[in-house]
Parts: C-alpha cells; structure tokens; sequence
C-alpha cells in the first residue's frame, strides 16, 4: 500500500494543492501528555483507561497497517507528527469510535463483517477472495503475534461503523452546481506561465562566517555539540539455510516456526542467572559474530539489512544486554551489547565545521526567503503598474523562463509510466503547478513555493477555458471529489468536539471553522 502512494505521489501532490484540506491543523493542540504512570488515561469520559486496554488498541493499528486499511489509519491519526503520536492518537480515537457508535447505536451485521473481510487486500487473489491467502495470514501474520480472526472481525466492524459516523455527521454536505464548475474551470484550464527559480546555493557564497559568529553559536548550543554515542554488538543469525528458503507455504512456516523456537529457547538460556552470550552460543552451536562501532544514524554493514537491527542495538542497556528475537526476512537476530563508546561534549575545533554548515544553510533559507518574498511583490505591483515582465523581473534581479502550456489536473500525468506523458515536462513541474494553482488572473503572481534546493515564484499570463465538451463527464466525480473533501471537513471538526467531550483536549479550539483552503 505505501508503495502505492509513493508511486502517485505526484497526482497526490497537486490534487493537495488544488483540493485537498490541511487536515493536520484540527489536531495541533491534542493533550498528549495528560497520562497517569499507571494508566493510559485517567480521566476519558469521566473514567481511567489502563494501559492493558490502550495497548490491546494500539496492536490494532500494526494489524490495520498489515491489513492496508490506510483510509481508516488516516482518519483515526491525522496530524500526528511521529509515531508514538500517531498511536497514542489511534488509541485515543479508537476508544472514542466505541463510545460514540454505542451512544449512536451503530452496529455492523455479521454479514457486513464478512463482506468487508473478504474486501482486505491481503486476502484477494486473482478472483476476489482467496481463502488460501486468508489461512496463510492468519498463520504467518496472526499467531505469530498473538492475534486472531477476531481482532481483524473487529478492525473491519471499526470501519463500517466510522463510515456510518462519517455519514451521519455530513449528511447536510452539499456542492452547487456553480462550485463544481468552478473547479472545472481552475483544475481543466490551460496554464501559460513564466517561471523564476531561486536556488539556494545562489545565496551561499556571498555568506561570511566569522570566527564570532561561530563562537556565539558554539556558545548557545553546547548541550547539542556533542559526538555521537557509538556502539558495538555480538549477534548470532538464526536464518533458513538456501534450500530451505526455497520452501513453500506450509512447509516454509514450519521451517520458520523451528528456528522461531530455536530463537526462544537461546533467549531464554540466556535469562538464567550467570549465563554467558558466548557460552549460550556455543552450547546451541551458533557462530557468534561482532560488529565494530557505529551510531544509530550509520548500522554497521552487518547489521544494515534490517532496520529494527540498528535500532534494536541502541535501546539495549548493561541491565538489560541481551535481545529479544528479534524476526527478519528469513530467521531471527538476537543481539548482545558488546560496547558503548558514550557521547561526549565536542571542543570548538570539532565542531567548527558542523557549525559553519548549520549557519551556512540557515542564512541561505533566510536569505533565499527573503528574496523570494522581495521578488514576487516588486513583480506584482510592477505588472500593476503596466511594466512588461522581463521589465519587473530585471529590476529585482531575477530571471524569468517559460515551460510549455499545461493543466493542473493532465490525464496524461496521473501515471508515472504513462505513453502519453509529455517528454518535454520540466523536472520541478509539480513544484509549477502546486505554484500556479492559486493564480487567477493573468498577472498574477505566486509567492514562493519551497522546492529542493531553493524555491518558485510563478507568473501567470494567460488562463485558456477548457474544452466546455468534456464538463460533463468530469462533472461528477469532481463535484464527489469536492463533496469529500467537505464531509472530511466536517467529521475532522465532530472528531475534534469528541476529542474535547472526551476530556483529550484541554480546551476547544478558538474556532471550529476550517483553515481557509486554495480555491480549485
């Protein structure tokens, strides 16, 4: 499912720029750290949530994850800016499903249920639903986990039961046919731009970096100029050998479900008191094998082919130096803390350079801003004013180029891989067209739009209709796609009201109008 959205993330990107609704801002003020050390919560609706109950939620998100039902996830965590965030906020939001399909008397049939089963990515074969891919993840992702077809019964009742809620609370959505034509307009319209692009290596050698300004920043960051802890691991590598990894269903199981036990009975000699990693190896005759140092941001290559690997070496401790098993592709890992090289203050000499980067790009960002935000309004009241473009442009020393005509909304660019797709589109066009979409007139100028290395500012000079023919059939899945838009509105606001009702929130926000939104 992810690499469906990073595979359209262009058509994502600009559909955002035309239509979409910055959800996130609905959930900015979420009272996370309102949690008691023995429960989760301690005032939800006027009664405690233990942490037993929040951590049997928080095992449905993984589940949800695995399931792909990334809609459900974004609509119960939108706007979490990490992942423990973004748990916390599920669970949260999950208890508040509860509460408010009981208070609404929602309840799926059985039969919806099962309908909605058989709808789960991870079970459709070439047919529809495959009842041996089913068994196959109720083995290999389920058990292994502790789980069941119940919870994923319960994940799928969850769904049909926002859904409903959704409904419920946008039933009074509406999109006039002016609205819709309207988009039409903006989304379908042909674009002829001009283009200025600032880069922000421009800005970076006329930067002068004195030896004050390096001391002054040395001096108000000393608890960040430090080293970076390093560590060293002994590991041993249960895996499949190659025969084995060429099994099949339940053959490939059961092979993993031994080196599973293997895995577990190694930790678990390892738990007895005295016992030695080296020692333990050897009784199971398992090669023990070392890592030298390395920090979290660079594993060692021997460990850099699972990411939790990495991980997984810092959260140990000398209490505590020996993993769990921990699972990769074709066996497991159990790791133990060889050595610990701790972090140390650096001396200015060592942190002269990463000091000298650091106030390099922070004074080019402020300095391309700047000059962004200068340009596009001496260009605007320069074209108010009647001058010609390359006029208004000169006189604030810039540059402005063309790109070829274009629509925000092309077909032929909804797919990456498409035929059709224009071979002259320039390499930062979406970065254009997020730009332009705001641009009405012709004369109108953006401000500048962040990009890679620097930023755009676009020019619009001429805006041609487009073709009145093809309205109808875009008609309605535009004028949904707007009616969706809205009712996501409106269920982030009830979810916002709830999220207060239940005691998350603190306070109400100052205001339950959405944020305002680009015209499309």
């Amino acid at each position: 499912m992810m690499r469906f959205f990073r595979r359209h993330r262009n058509t994502l990107m600009i559909v955002i720029a035309i239509l979409a609704v910055p959800f996130i801002f609905y959930f900015n003020k979420t009272d996370f750290s309102a949690r008691g050390q023995g429960d989760f919560a301690t005032n939800f609706y006027g009664r405690k949530v233990s942490m037993v109950e929040a951590q049997r939620y928080g095992r449905l998100l993984g589940l949800a994850m695995n399931l792909g039902m990334m809609r459900f996830i974004q609509d119960l965590t939108a706007g979490a800016r990490d992942e423990n965030e973004r748990t916390v906020q599920f669970i949260f939001n999950m208890l508040i499903l509860d509460h408010e399909a009981e208070r609404l008397g929602i309840e799926p049939t059985s039969s919806d249920v099962a309908d909605l089963v058989r709808t789960f990515q991870p079970f459709r074969g070439p047919s529809g639903f495959d009842i041996k891919k089913y068994t196959e993840f109720t083995q290999e992702v389920l058990s292994p986990n502790g789980l069941s077809e119940a919870q994923v019964e319960q994940l799928a009742r969850d769904e049909i039961r926002l859904n409903r809620i959704k409904e419920l609370v946008a039933m009074s959505v509406s999109v006039p046919e002016s609205e819709t034509k309207s988009n039409y307009e903006q989304a379908y319209g042909q674009l002829s731009v001009s283009v200025i692009r600032l880069h922000a290596g421009d800005f970076v050698k006329d930067l002068k970096i004195t030896d004050e300004d390096i001391q002054k920043y040395f001096d108000g960051h000393k608890a960040e100029m430090k080293t970076d802890e390093k560590r060293k691991v002994d590991f041993v590598n249960l895996s499949l050998n190659d025969d084995q990894k060429k099994l099949k269903g339940k053959e490939h199981i059961d092979a993993l479900q031994k080196l599973a036990d293997r895995a577990t009975d190694f930790t678990q000699a390892l738990a007895e008191k005295g016992a030695d990693f080296h020692q333990v190896a050897n009784k199971f005759q398992t090669p023990v094998q070392s890592t030298g140092e390395f920090t979290a941001a660079k594993p060692d290559p021997k460990l850099s082919g699972d990411g939790q690997l990495g991980t997984t070496a810092f959260q140990l401790s000398e209490q505590e130096p020996n993993s769990e098993p921990i699972q990769v592709a074709d066996g497991y890992y159990v790791l133990h803390l060889a050595g610990v090289a701790p972090s140390r203050p650096l001396t200015l000499d060592e942190a002269k350079p990463k000091i000298v980067d650091a106030l390099k790009a922070s004074r080019s960002r402020e300095a391309l801003a700047n000059k962004g935000a200068q340009a596009a309004h001496d260009i605007r009241e320069g074209l108010k004013a009647g001058e010609p473009l390359s006029f208004a442009a000169e006189k604030v020393n810039v540059k402005t180029e063309k790109v070829p005509p274009f629509i925000l909304m092309d077909e032929a660019e909804k797919e990456p891989d498409a035929k059709d797709k224009p071979k002259d589109r320039s390499p930062d066009m979406l970065a254009i067209k997020n730009a332009a979409a705001s641009l009405q007139q012709p004369g109108d100028v953006s401000e500048l739009y962040p990009w890679e290395d620097g930023g755009i500012i676009t020019v619009l000079e001429k805006r041609d209709p487009p073709d009145e023919n093809k309205y109808r059939d875009k008609k309605a899945d535009l004028g949904e796609r707007i009616k969706s838009n809205k009712r996501e509105v409106v269920f982030y606001e009830w979810l916002r009201e709830r999220q207060f009702e239940a005691g998350i929130l603190k306070e109400k926000s100052e205001t339950n109008a959405p944020p305002p939104t680009k015209k499309s």
